[in-house]
């Protein structure tokens, strides 16, 4: 049985990338198109052509890690070698050079390049980790729990405290140098690269690697076991769809609340009423993914892994279509809020049992193969949530740009509000069905895995 402070030390490494991850993908490309200037076409470019560079990056750190033997383990120190760079790329991520839009354009393209380099340089180890903490497949939940529940509360502080940081290094300008917006999303990053910086370190220091495999010795091989690996082949499709479908939602919110919504926007619930502006939207939906983690452990145990993660699909997809007919009124704001709550209860219960599913993947590789790869196989999760998150960033952006969206227009057309009301609702309900088909033939069940457990 694993310790409590590893389990704490492990979440600690997830809350720091999900710290970063959630402002890249909901606040980029606004901060591309309104902040940096950038247009509509060229960001949704930036940042589905970069991929390239990950289906190489991702996989070749994954073949990097599963070799490395040092007195830390495989993949542990690269929690200690990485840390400083990844906080020094995302800060560079959000600075804005003093140059002409050509200049702008190259600067974004290798800072965004350099980012994802260096976020596969340590998410890869890191997630890779979960193989090598313990070997019982529901511990693996437990572990994956804890890293979700972690990344949840991290994604809530940098999600809602991000336009207040942001207004703060405006507002108190004799005390910080600021004389942009563009400054003062810097100085807000620079906040949050600090804590993640931090973060992964207690990660470092927290935690160990138990469970040793047979080193891959042949590069060749652990790639031809990868692509007959049925399983992987699955749940790399699901991981990538669970990304897609959070990323549309999250991408699309800073511009729905700015050009659908409005600035000064209250709810009022009678006996209290509050601001409704999306840093809150987004953090609301953080704190309830807390809560669907909690209870992906319970669920799972109870119906298997399986069987919890297409109940939740088939959840997100239905609930995702009754958001295209809220009215923009008091009541039509507290049922968004609420649709929020419930869908990011279920996206909450989803996103532990990918990783889980990861680990198990890794196990069957062993079992079928006799090498598990780890590291190569949780690349593909990295991968995925990166082309998940650079394609969902992406095609909203097409989107906006196709219904005739202007970036710092106070009046927008109709097609361009029914675009934003689309990226809300049908379109993530979509993916939500290709999830629930996808997990339909997904073979490791709760049986399968046990079997697998005792042949070993």
């Amino acid at each position: 049985m694993a310790k409590l402070t590893e389990k704490i030390g492990y979440g600690m490494g997830d809350m720091a990338s999900s710290m970063f991850w959630k402002i890249f993908s909901y606040y980029l490309p606004i901060f591309y198109s309104d902040v940096f200037n950038l247009s509509l076409t060229h960001t949704a470019t930036l940042m589905f052509v970069t991929r390239v560079w990950d289906t190489v990056s991702d996989p070749m750190m994954g073949a990097i890690s599963d070799r490395t033997e040092t007195r830390w383990g495989k993949y542990r120190p690269y929690l200690l070698w990485f840390s400083l760079p990844f906080a020094i790329s995302g800060v560079l991520l959000f600075s804005t050079p003093d140059c002409g839009e050509q200049g702008r354009l190259v600067y974004a393209y290798v800072t965004y390049i350099l980012m994802m380099t260096v976020y596969t340089g340590i998410n890869v180890p890191y997630a890779s980790m979960l193989g090598v903490m313990t070997d019982d497949s529901y511990e693996k939940t437990v572990f994956s729990s804890y890293r979700m529940f972690f990344a949840y509360g991290g994604s809530f502080i940098a999600l809602y405290s991000w336009e207040p940081l942001c207004k703060l290094f405006i507002d108190y300008q004799p005390l910080f140098p600021v004389n942009s917006l563009s400054d003062a999303w810097q100085g807000a990053m620079i906040v949050i690269a600090l804590t993640c910086f931090l973060l992964f370190i207690g990660c470092f220091l927290l935690t160990r690697e138990h469970i040793k495999f047979e080193r891959g010795d042949n590069l060749m091989n652990d790639f031809r076991s990868l692509v007959r690996n049925f399983p992987w082949w699955i749940i790399t499709g699901a991981a990538l769809c669970t990304n897609l479908f959070n990323t549309v939602r999250g991408a699309t919110v800073a511009y729905y609340f700015k050009y659908y919504i409005g600035a000064d926007t209250s709810i009022d619930l009678g006996f209290a009423s509050f601001l409704f502006f999306a840093g809150l939207f987004l953090a609301i939906g953080e704190v309830c993914n807390m809560v669907g983690v909690v209870l992906a452990m319970p669920l799972s145990k109870r119906l298997g892994k399986k069987t919890t993660f297409l109940f939740s699909s088939v959840m997100m997809g239905i609930l995702s279509i009754a958001f295209f007919y809220l009215p923009v009124t008091n009541s039509g704001f507290v049922c968004m809020l609420l649709l929020q709550i419930v869908i990011s209860i279920f996206t909450g219960v989803v996103s532990p049992l990918v990783w889980s599913m990861y680990a198990d993947v890794a196990d069957y590789s062993y079992y079928k193969h006799g090498t598990a790869s780890t590291a190569l196989i949780f690349s593909s999760g990295s991968m995925a949530q990166k082309f998940g998150g650079a394609i969902a960033g992406s095609a909203v952006l097409v989107l906006f740009s196709a219904f005739g969206l202007q970036p710092n227009s106070v009046n927008q057309t109709a097609d361009a509000i029914c675009g934003m009301k689309l990226a809300m609702s049908y379109i993530p309900a979509a993916i939500s069905v290709l999830m629930v088909v996808l997990m339909f033939v997904y073979p490791l069940t709760t049986e399968k895995i046990r079997e697998m457990k005792t042949s070993w």
